[in-house]
């Protein structure tokens, strides 16, 4: 298992490109002015020495040399046991609410994207708890299983939008049923469920499978994003606005927040309703909930004892400036002798 240690170094591979037009620059100026100083039969017999080939083969020895030593200040260490470590903390699932009435741009910049940095803060305020994510709609699907990698879950989260799932519309008894499969550790004594929405449900049952999670001894939190008043949802292409979604009569769709909904959801599962449109609020309620919540035990493997890796790229480097340093512009007598690029039969 490899890590790397300072992977800012990787910007300094622009160099590359960089050496590599420099020295065509050079090449074509020098052939320029050798046009104007003598023909080429002339230059031949001038300077007989000379080598294009191996000015080629010295920039090749210099490029490889500055690489190798960029990977060396990158510094990829290497994960050499794998071990077991026993972490504290509690299973926390997000269900975000990717339909279309998301896209509202009510809250700015919209309530999706609100709703995303909501979570993302979250899971930044995290310690050694788990975390797994939820996208629904008319459909609910699985975004990242229940993990320790808090990165991944960052990640994962920026990519959700509404084209993620097949059917719209907005069932949050698809995420409570869902996420019902997301808790494998039956000894973990608190689990939490966080529904971020702005509340449009459209099913009939979601207070009954939220008192069947709650029974299950899950916590059951909701977020609200948008407002009352609410706004149109807007229709783009290629994030041009072409105008907005309208109903069956041509009236442009207005999308509420609908709070009373996930009120009713927040108090049958055991938690509690937090107003989404302030972010730093809605992040502090959460984080300080699960920060206070009583911690279980789990194992988690992870690679340690990483040892550092540099010194073969250095030492590689190394070789190849040493050969660039060594190798000269023009013809060795040995090379001239066996004409292995046919420099002489070409004459």
């Amino acid at each position: 298992m490899y890590k790397i240690e300072e992977p800012i170094y990787f910007y300094f591979f622009a160099i590359i490109p960089v050496i590599i037009v420099i020295y065509l620059l050079v090449f074509w100026w020098k052939k320029r002015a050798q046009k104007k100083f003598a023909s080429p039969e002339l230059l031949e017999k001038l300077a007989p020495n000379a080598s294009n080939f191996k000015s080629i083969l010295k920039l090749i020895f210099l490029l490889l040399g500055i690489s190798f030593l960029i990977l060396a200040l990158i510094n990829p260490k290497m994960g050499t046991k794998l071990k077991t470590v026993k972490r504290e903390g509690v299973d926390v699932v997000f269900a975000l609410d990717v339909s279309k009435s998301m896209l509202a741009e009510d809250i700015a910049p919209n309530r999706l994207e609100k709703s995303k940095q909501i979570i993302s803060k979250i899971i930044d305020k995290l310690g050694s708890d788990r975390v797994g994510i939820i996208i629904y709609a008319g459909n609910a699907y699985p975004l990242l299983p229940i993990t320790t990698d808090h990165a991944a879950g960052n990640m994962f989260l920026q990519n959700a939008n509404p084209d993620m799932v097949t059917s719209q519309g907005t069932a949050i008894n698809e995420a409570l049923n869902l996420a019902r499969t997301y808790y494998n550790n039956d000894e973990q004594t608190n689990r939490f469920l966080i529904i971020i929405s702005d509340g449009e449900d459209h099913q009939e049952d979601t207070k009954q499978i939220a008192q069947n999670i709650s029974n299950e001894g899950v916590k059951v939190y909701t977020i609200g994003v948008g407002t009352e008043s609410g706004g149109p949802i807007p229709l783009k292409i290629n994030g041009s606005l072409i105008g907005y979604k309208k109903d069956r009569k041509g009236e442009t769709v207005v999308t509420r927040r609908k709070s009373p909904i996930l009120q009713d959801v927040a108090d049958i599962g055991n938690g509690s309703y937090v107003d989404g449109n302030k972010t730093e609020v809605a992040v502090d309620a959460i984080a300080d909930v699960i920060a206070n919540a009583q911690k279980s035990e789990f194992e988690t493997k992870q690679f340690s004892d990483y040892q550092d890796q540099f010194q073969w790229p250095l030492g590689i480097a190394l070789l190849f400036l040493i050969l660039d340093v060594l190798l000269f512009d023009r013809k060795t007598k040995w090379l001239k002798k066996i004409d292995l690029f046919n420099e002489e039969t070409k004459k």
